[in-house]
């Protein structure tokens, strides 16, 4: 059996947002609960997250960027953008500590510690880009996690594949001049932000290592194994990561409230097993506002992960 991480802690739950914000603890609460009652709990390899250090997330960040949100957490609660990503006083250590984790997994899977690792955390991270939060999100999680494997582990090639149903413009912009990084996202569009066109592929020595496969409202399974087989693999195995990073958003699930596709838990399963053996794993939660798409869906892809039966 394979050993799969876990990286989780309660302290994401005190991230909080307004009343009827999809973005809210019970996603979490849900997904472990979910885990524990189907014993899939009890076959991971539980890891506790330390948090990001400033000098990992100036890596991808700006300090400006680090210093307005302390200052707004400082000051107790408020909105980050225009009215989407909002954070309260415990949302500051509970973002480094998103971070953290994705840099905890990735320690753990180069040191062999582990054969693949799920990280469970909040705030999400693809839509921040270098100086500005937004989407829900505060800090780019994968993004660090990227950085950090290739300044700790001497890791040359880091792939990102994005399969939460809006894209990551914040994970495209941190990398988009970087050859060293491939970004592949498939989304729906047009959708929230608005980016990610086929156009899309990368500015100066990164031209070329962006990888953007919008699809159009009520895409379902069929067509995603198509651009996996077609697109998404070959770019894969051309690349040769050392390590893969999944922004792993379940928010293209037919019952979620927030976009238009049809993937179903299968759909998940299928795409983790389409890529599990192209580089070692570390999968990070992005959406997914069905509580019991993501719950069930998130588990699905940890199983296929794993082979957790």
């Amino acid at each position: 059996m394979s050993r799969i991480g876990f990286v989780f802690s309660e302290k994401f739950l005190d991230h909080r947002t307004p009343q009827g914000h999809p973005e809210r603890p019970e996603r979490l609460r849900r997904l472990v609960a979910f885990l524990q009652e189907s014993g899939l709990w009890q076959k991971l390899t539980h890891l506790q997250p330390c948090p990001a250090s400033e000098e990992q997330l100036l890596a991808v960040h700006t300090l400006d960027h680090i210093r307005s949100l302390k200052e707004i957490c400082a000051n107790g609660e408020g909105w980050l953008d225009e009215g989407d990503t909002y954070a309260v006083r415990e949302s500051y250590e509970a973002a480094f500590l998103a971070s953290g984790a994705v840099v905890t997994a990735i320690d753990a899977v180069m040191w062999k510690n582990v054969d693949a690792a799920f990280c469970a955390v909040r705030p999400p991270g693809h839509h921040a880009e270098r100086d500005r939060a937004m989407g829900f999100c505060l800090f780019n999680n994968v993004a660090v996690g990227a950085r950090h494997a290739q300044r700790a582990h001497g890791v040359e090639r880091v792939a990102i594949l994005d399969w939460d149903v809006h894209h990551g413009n914040g994970t495209q912009h941190i990398f988009e001049a970087d050859s060293t990084v491939l970004y592949i996202s498939l989304h729906q569009y047009p959708c929230y932000p608005g980016t990610g066109a086929r156009d899309e592929r990368g500015v100066g020595a990164g031209t070329g290592y962006t990888l953007n496969i919008p699809l159009p409202a009520g895409t379902g399974q069929e067509r995603y194994l198509q651009a996996f087989h077609e697109e998404i693999l070959p770019a894969l195995h051309s690349f040769a990561p050392h390590v893969l990073i999944v922004s792993a958003g379940f928010d293209a699930h037919r019952d979620d409230p927030l976009a238009s596709m049809k993937l179903t838990e299968r759909s998940y399963e299928e795409m983790t097993r389409l890529i599990k053996n192209i580089a070692p794993i570390v999968s990070v939660l992005e959406g997914g506002y069905n509580l019991d798409a993501l719950a069930q869906s998130a588990a699905a892809h940890i199983q296929s992960l794993g082979d957790l039966l």
